[in-house]
C-alpha cells in the first residue's frame, strides 16, 4: 500500500509544480535575469547529472575510466569538435582505458 501512497504523492507534487509554473505572471518571466537563468539552467542540470554519474559510486568519490572519457570529451569541446565527435571521443577513450586496465 505504501507504494501507492508514493505514486499518488508524486503525481500530486508534479501537478502542483506544473500549476505553479502556469500561475507565474508573464511580466515576471520577461525580465532579462529570469530569461538568462532559464537559458543556463538546463546546462547546469546536465553538468550536475554528468558529474554525479561519473564520479559517484554509492556515496564515495570514484575516479576511473569514465572520468578519463569525460576529460577527453571536455578537451574535444575546447577544440570545438562537433557533438557527435565529442561523444565518439568520450566513448573511444573510455573503452580504451577500460581495455588497458
Amino acid at each position: 500500500m505504501s507504494i501507492w501512497i508514493a505514486i499518488v504523492a508524486t503525481a500530486v507534487g508534479c501537478y502542483l509544480v506544473k500549476l505553479g509554473g502556469l500561475l507565474v505572471p508573464a511580466h515576471a518571466l520577461e525580465r532579462p535575469l529570469v530569461q538568462r537563468l532559464a537559458a543556463l539552467l538546463p546546462v547546469a542540470l546536465l553538468a550536475a547529472l554528468t558529474a554525479q554519474q561519473t564520479f559517484d559510486a554509492g556515496g564515495s568519490l570514484v575516479v576511473d575510466a569514465r572520468a578519463v572519457g569525460v576529460g577527453a570529451a571536455a578537451l574535444a569541446l575546447v577544440l570545438r569538435a562537433p557533438f557527435l565527435v565529442v561523444v565518439g571521443v568520450a566513448v573511444a577513450v573510455t573503452a580504451g582505458v577500460r581495455a588497458l586496465g
